[in-house]
């Protein structure tokens, strides 16, 4: 872990889980490369001049106490990450090689996951993301990925879980530094008549995080539902997240980093009677929702292809303590009271967010001995 980079890790851990017999690593090759079929457009192989690294779900696993996948990739090269919270809950970020978010292409499953406005990630969205990671790959520099945002300062792309041969059921939960806890339950159904399988999800990590008022209240679910047969795999998934967390994102001086740290200007103002106070709703509030529609071919000498249908469904809101806030920036004029014109008031605002993005992925894949032929 760099030093500077988070400002608190994990100190303790707390875990049970139940199974109806030991889950086991029992997945057909086959149907493993059907699964990366999903990502094949995106990834590279160490034949390729680009520099990367892949990190898989047993990697992610000790890492994994519900901090976001960004805090869980900061051992990597030339890897920086931030915490607007400090304790990697939250709003989180990654820069790679110095590019900042709008310069890493980020997919799940080969569909894009940047912010098809700003091209920024938020991470905050999809929170405990990383229990539902099969395995990921970071690309440094200029990336293969064509998919959403520019790929000009590295591409980051996700595997979720993979089909489950047997059935299991787990609970866990995880506690530690500035009262961080996550509990997450998962399941799957094994293959059902050796063609289906249903899997899912649900999270719940609350935090008070190390700056002042930093809290983090953050629920996730992913669902999955699977169909193989023989050289075919259909995918359906359903996954998102709903966040609530208190603004930390506007920075301090030098001197008050000198002297008072953890301190957040989010939400102060100055009450009637000259008091100093923080505004206790100074919050976002925003959900995430995601579905993704894929279907794998295997065609036969070495021909593959890949057909991916997916929507994006985000709604909400951050809320502000405005002090001395002018009319005019709402449309509002003057107003005269007792002879006195006023042009400015304390007031709460909302600012929403309502936004849908969709499309199509296709891929068609040809392996050769030495080469690889992606359209």
């Amino acid at each position: 872990m760099k030093r500077g980079i988070i400002f608190s890790v994990f100190i303790g851990t707390l875990g049970m889980a139940f199974a109806q017999e030991q889950k086991k690593d029992t997945t057909l090759a086959k149907e493993i490369i059907l699964d990366e079929v999903l990502v094949s457009s995106v990834r590279v192989t160490k034949e390729s001049p680009v520099t990367f690294s892949n990190i898989t779900k047993a990697e992610l696993a000790p890492r994994n106490l519900g901090q976001d996948i960004p805090i869980l990739l900061n051992f990597l090269p030339s890897v920086v990450t931030t915490s607007d919270a400090g304790a990697g809950v939250g709003y989180t970020g990654i820069r790679v090689r110095g590019s900042d978010a709008t310069r890493v292409n980020v997919t799940i499953n080969g569909i894009p996951y940047n912010d098809s406005e700003s091209h920024g990630t938020f991470w905050v969205n999809l929170p405990d993301f990383a229990s539902s990671t099969e395995d990921l790959q970071l690309q440094r520099g200029v990336g293969t990925s064509t998919n959403g945002a520019g790929a000009f300062g590295a591409s980051l792309n996700l595997l979720t879980d993979a089909v489950s041969e047997e059935g299991y059921a787990q609970l866990a939960t995880s506690y530690g530094s500035f009262n961080t806890m996550r509990n997450n339950v998962k399941f799957s159904t094994g293959l059902l008549n050796e063609a289906f399988e249903f899997s899912g999800r649900l999270s719940r990590i609350i935090s008070d995080g190390y700056i002042d008022r930093a809290s983090s209240a953050l629920d996730s679910y992913f669902l999955q539902g699977a169909f193989r047969d023989g050289n075919t795999l259909v995918k359906a998934l359903l996954f998102g997240g709903h966040e609530i967390t208190y603004q930390a994102y506007f920075g301090i001086d030098a001197q008050t980093l000198a002297t008072n740290r953890r301190f957040n200007p989010a939400g102060l103002y100055t009450d009637e009677n000259g008091e100093t106070r923080f505004y206790e709703n100074e919050v976002d509030n925003y959900k995430q929702d995601h579905a993704q529609l894929h279907w794998n071919q295997n065609l036969g000498q070495g021909w593959n292809s890949s057909l991916a249908f997916h929507y994006t469904r985000g709604r909400g809101y951050f809320e502000q303590f405005r002090e001395d806030d002018d009319f005019d920036t709402y449309g509002y004029d003057a107003i005269t009271v007792n002879g006195e014109t006023i042009t400015e008031t304390d007031l709460v605002r909302r600012r929403w967010l309502d936004n849908d993005f969709y499309g199509t992925v296709f891929s068609l894949n040809k392996d050769f001995e030495k080469t690889k032929f992606i359209l």
